[in-house]
């Protein structure tokens, strides 16, 4: 929820910011889910159990099973006389290994980790070289069976950027826009051969990332031209040809935020519905 809470003091309830990291290859996904482990269930119950208070969270952006996370943030309200730096050393001795709460600090009331965002990033990580990915980053970096042409990739990833209707490349959800706007999408190259792919969006849809990676790798490894990808732009519903890529190489790495002063109209301008 967005709306203003009340001032710390006086037993009311304060906004806290929640920046998390996470594993995922045991979770369901953030978002909560019956019967299933998931991210935003295990946060929530062991806030809730930690403080005695039922504590519900507004999450920047809830990724898929698999996917993994070093700079997720949340909001929660919580009460007034909570200390945010003792609670993140309780959390460690509650959470299991799997997910860490990194931080926690007073924010203003107009604060919204979902509809305040200025962008997300992510990152893709896959490795192409003839030995594969290193055994201890398996669960992390997709290990690709072909070489791939750093330069190609590069090349189609210039031409997806911008403000565009990414329905090629999302799962549709009713309701929810397709249009985005793809703040940057570069590839470089380690010393170990690893591949990632830096991303960056005011928003982003189901499954768009990983829908743009697995178009981008087809380029890469030559099976498609460089300008395949783009020309999906001009699609009106997602195609079968666009294969999503798998999820454990994606990483949620930071969320941005503007100025205090400036959360409530950036949240205010996030909920208009953007159309084509």
């Amino acid at each position: 929820m967005a709306e203003p809470v009340a001032p710390a003091g006086g037993g009311g309830l304060v906004r806290i910011r929640i920046d998390i990291a996470y594993d995922g290859a045991d979770f369901s996904g953030w978002a909560r889910q019956p019967q299933r482990r998931t991210v935003c269930g295990v946060l929530e119950d062991t806030l809730s159990q930690v403080l005695r208070h039922d504590v519900r969270l507004t999450v920047a952006g809830r990724t898929d099973a698999g996917v993994h996370a070093t700079g997720q943030v949340a909001h929660a309200d919580l009460p007034a006389d909570v200390d945010p730096d003792a609670l993140v050393l309780r959390l460690a001795r509650a959470l299991p290994a799997d997910v860490r709460v990194t931080g926690m600090r007073a924010v203003p009331a107009e604060f919204d980790a979902r509809f305040g965002a200025l962008r997300r990033h992510y990152a893709y990580r896959v490795c192409d070289t003839a030995w594969r990915a290193n055994p201890l980053h398996r669960n992390h970096i997709v290990a690709w069976p072909r070489p791939l042409d750093l330069a190609a990739l590069n090349a189609a990833s210039h031409h997806l950027l911008g403000e565009h209707d990414f329905v090629a490349f999302c799962k549709r959800r009713d309701g929810a826009t397709t249009i985005r706007e793809l703040q940057r999408l570069d590839w470089a190259r380690a010393e170990d051969g690893t591949l990632t792919a830096h991303v960056a969006a005011d928003a982003f849809c189901h499954s768009m990332v990983r829908s743009l990676v697995g178009a981008l790798l087809a380029v890469g490894e030559g099976r498609k031209p460089v300008e395949w990808p783009a020309s999906m732009l001009t699609a009106t519903e997602r195609p079968s040809v666009i294969t999503v890529a798998p999820a454990h190489g994606l990483t949620l790495t930071g969320v941005d935020y503007p100025a205090d002063e400036d959360l409530a109209q950036r949240a205010a301008l996030t909920r208009n519905v953007r159309t084509r």
